[in-house]
């Protein structure tokens, strides 16, 4: 099956539904966009009228921005069709590639999947693109359950690169690779993860958003001073180097010796360091400094390494006027 020229069926016209429809409809892809509510005649017009609007919104905000040529707007807006599921009791039997975007409640998803299974070959490929529930759970409610796999994209689904692929305990491999090298083929950065709650990106980001209001409810700084912080210092250099990365760039140590630091002045044990930091310190595998810690360094090309890694973050600076320039020397 040659996935990039499939069409793309889409359970659910919500925010994410509309996202994930323009993502590929960008891509050359046609979208059928189906509405999972029972409405009126009137009711799923005005639903349609929206959706185009939207969608339309969306592309006209990457014309502005120099992203999509005006002239593609249009085209690629009547790429994406809007269709009753309630009007098409076969519409699910033209499918290869479904993505499942309803409201995350248990009941709703058992109902769309119990529909879009008894429509569809068993070969087709089936995503949820749910942020609450584990893959296996969801599996329970799909025949077939090998050709089944969870893609969590992050809003706006048209812009953000990264989506979480998480395929369950009985996704079969090469429908995990298809999946994978379909949102590759559309310009989207896949990364796989294992079933967990918050998948990786939402449970970074908790951690990272409960601690930010923390320092505001303590009074340690202003809202507007911790977001500053936080896009400058913070958001900035994670552009750049991924969190495990940074680990081995300033040294496991340094992090559990700060975590441990925060942990007895704050006197609260969300700052213990994992098992893992304790048997790299215990290793001395503690990163670059060491030449082993997440990752190895070829030690020929380290200093190649640190160059090109500095080079893309000057480029940031720059890009974000961020970086100062020298001045005369001033008496």
């Amino acid at each position: 099956m040659n996935l990039a020229k499939e069409p793309i069926f889409i359970a659910g016209a919500g925010r994410m539904g509309r996202g994930i429809a323009v993502a590929f409809a960008y891509q050359g892809h046609e979208v059928r966009l189906i509405d999972i509510k029972k409405r009126n005649q009137e009711e799923f017009e005005e639903l349609t009228s929206a959706v185009k609007a939207e969608i339309n919104s969306h592309l006209k905000f990457l014309a502005v921005s120099d992203v999509v040529p005006k002239e593609m707007v249009l085209p690629i807006t009547e790429r994406i069709k809007v269709y009753r599921m309630e009007d098409q009791s076969n519409i699910w039997n033209q499918a290869n590639i479904i993505f499942e975007a309803v409201p995350e409640v248990a009941e709703i998803k058992k109902e769309v999947f119990s529909r879009i299974c008894a429509g569809v070959s068993k070969d087709a490929l089936i995503a949820s693109t749910t942020s609450s529930f584990l893959v296996n759970e969801l599996a329970e409610f799909v025949t077939h359950k090998g050709r089944f796999i969870n893609t969590h994209w992050l809003n706006p689904a048209y812009l953000m690169p990264l989506v979480e692929v998480s395929p369950g305990s009985e996704t079969r491999e090469d429908k995990t690779n298809q999946m994978i090298q379909l949102l590759e083929s559309i310009g989207k950065v896949p990364v796989k993860c294992a079933p967990s709650p918050g998948f990786i990106v939402p449970r970074i980001q908790a951690l990272a958003m409960n601690e930010a209001a923390r320092l505001m409810e303590e009074g340690v700084a202003s809202v507007e001073d911790i977001d500053k912080a936080s896009r400058i210092g913070f958001g900035l250099r994670f552009a750049v180097l991924g969190l495990l990365e940074f680990i081995d760039w300033g040294g496991a140590d340094t992090l559990f010796h700060a975590s441990h630091y925060l942990k007895q002045s704050l006197n609260s044990d969300r700052f213990s360091p994992p098992p893992i930091v304790e048997e790299m310190m215990e290793s001395g595998n503690i990163g670059l400094k060491t030449k082993s810690g997440f990752y190895d360094f070829d030690s020929t090309k380290i200093d190649e390494y640190q160059l090109e890694t500095l080079k893309k973050f000057i480029d940031l600076l720059q890009h974000l006027g961020l970086l100062s320039t020298p001045k005369e020397h001033v008496l």
